[in-house]
């Protein structure tokens, strides 16, 4: 293994330690609430993470499954789904950084702007109000919901077969992963548009897996540093989605690995769908209540 792979595993290490000491540090100090898992957090974590560790992704079926019950309320999703599914993504991205030789470079500088995007758009997110999320929320669920027709559909760039980028198609590559990381901050998933960007730059579909494991492992703990300053998160869910995810995640890495894709895409096609309107709708009432007289 490469010493920049080696550097990225320890980054990797130290971060996720500072991620337990702040969140352990945000419930003792009462930022956030000593709160329980519910009966449903801990399976909806082991779904959605299986999901991810089969290259599906996991944020937006878990958005679409808060929506489905009703909680935690919209404005609480974003630090929700990057606190709670942080400890999955660690390891999904030591099994595929280790196992994918793409080049140490390109994987080092594009997880780094990714980080960079997240410790930003953090910042913002923490301050939206509820009706901005809801929109920004809504909107990315449908466009997530193409991503997974489009993918079954065949209509995805086959991608090329080099394991690194030169020149002007790495600053793109970077440039992207930095908006894409703030993006992820707002709960938009990062996988398919990180996977169809790198393809168009003609880089091995299999070379994406470290890129978008690694980028989501080391921005999601970044970006939770800010939420468990603002206590924005629901901390009994995190926690859930945690426990379960962690499982989920190794079942489908280790033990299952392949799955019929197409099925499962149109299934979490048509959840994901749903909970788009439902958050559009949910941001057409919330207008509603603000300009209805008093």
């Amino acid at each position: 293994m490469s010493l920049a792979k080696l550097g990225l595993l320890g980054a990797l290490l130290i971060i996720d330690i500072v991620f337990v000491i702040a969140w352990i540090r945000a419930i003792r100090s009462g930022t956030v609430p000593r709160e329980s898992p519910t009966w449903s957090d801990v399976p909806i974590g082991f779904v959605t993470a299986f999901l991810d560790g089969l290259g599906i992704g996991s944020f937006a079926p878990t958005t679409a499954l808060f929506k489905l019950r009703g909680r935690p309320p919209d404005e609480l999703i974003p630090g929700t789904l990057n606190v709670g599914h942080n400890l999955a993504a660690l390891i999904e991205t030591v099994v595929f950084v280790t196992v994918v030789a793409v080049a140490p470079a390109l994987l080092v500088c594009m997880i780094g702007s990714s980080m960079l995007g997240a410790w930003l758009g953090a910042g913002v997110v923490s301050g939206l109000p509820r009706r901005r999320i809801q929109l920004v929320m809504g909107l990315a669920l449908l466009i997530a919901a193409s991503f997974f027709v489009m993918a079954n559909l065949g209509a995805f760039p086959a991608g090329g077969v080099a394991m690194d980028l030169g020149g002007w198609r790495f600053a793109l590559a970077v440039g992207v992963n930095f908006v894409l990381g703030a993006l992820m901050t707002v709960g938009i998933g990062a996988y398919a548009p990180m996977m169809v960007m790198l393809a168009l730059l003609g880089l091995n579909p299999l070379g994406a897996f470290p890129i978008m494991m690694g980028s989501c492992g080391l921005l999601q703990p970044v970006a939770s540093l800010r939420f468990f300053t603002t206590g924005r998160f629901a901390n009994g869910t995190s926690i859930g989605i945690t426990i379960g995810g962690i499982v989920g995640v190794l079942i489908a890495i280790f033990i299952v690995k392949q799955l019929p894709l197409a099925a499962l895409r149109w299934l979490v096609a048509a959840v994901v769908l749903y909970a788009s309107l439902a958050m559009l709708q949910s941001a057409r009432r919330e207008r509603l209540s603000r300009v209805a007289p008093a």
